[in-house]
């Protein structure tokens, strides 16, 4: 998850870019820190996170935010409702998209719309765009079934050890 702040909001009219912030790239001692402060477990914050639950995308983008301003305290960064947002990476939007492909793969509309929905929820629209593609690409079982497979040499238990 990418988390974005900006004062005033995601459709705040001016032309500042919002801060980003990895939300899948935390330190132990900082997921420790963020269960203490929302007391609650970290699965509990991911999904909040995900779910746009502003306590949890409150804690985790203050615990980010802490990294360039140590001095931060929790109370100091109360942000207004739309003000922290959370979007999808690239990792996670290439998930969706072969799950999403999965699901509604037999139905073009119902497929369309998913897709739609996957793009707004990404964090970079060309990382969308790409695992779209990537996912809805034709499968070629001719190539794959050209490819000889890599036979690895049989190792003996005297080499294993060497």
């Amino acid at each position: 998850m990418i988390i974005f702040y900006r004062p005033g909001g995601i459709d705040s009219g001016d032309d500042t870019t919002p801060e980003q912030y990895d939300a899948g790239r935390l330190r132990a001692s900082e997921i420790q820190i963020a269960e203490r402060t929302a007391d609650r477990a970290w699965a509990a914050i991911k999904y909040g996170v995900r779910d746009g639950d502003i306590g949890a995308l409150r804690v985790v983008a203050w615990v980010l935010m802490k990294r360039t301003n140590p001095s931060l305290r929790f109370a100091e960064f109360d942000p207004f409702e739309g003000e922290v947002w959370a979007r999808l990476d690239a990792k996670e939007v290439r998930g969706y998209a072969k799950e999403i492909v999965g699901r509604y793969g037999d139905n073009p509309d119902d497929l369309a719309e998913a897709m739609d929905e996957l793009r707004d929820a990404a964090a970079d629209r060309e990382d969308a765009e790409r695992a779209i593609a990537d996912a809805t690409a034709p499968k070629d079982q001719a190539s794959a079934e050209q490819t000889p497979a890599t036979e690895l040499p049989e190792m003996s238990p005297a080499s294993a050890s060497e």
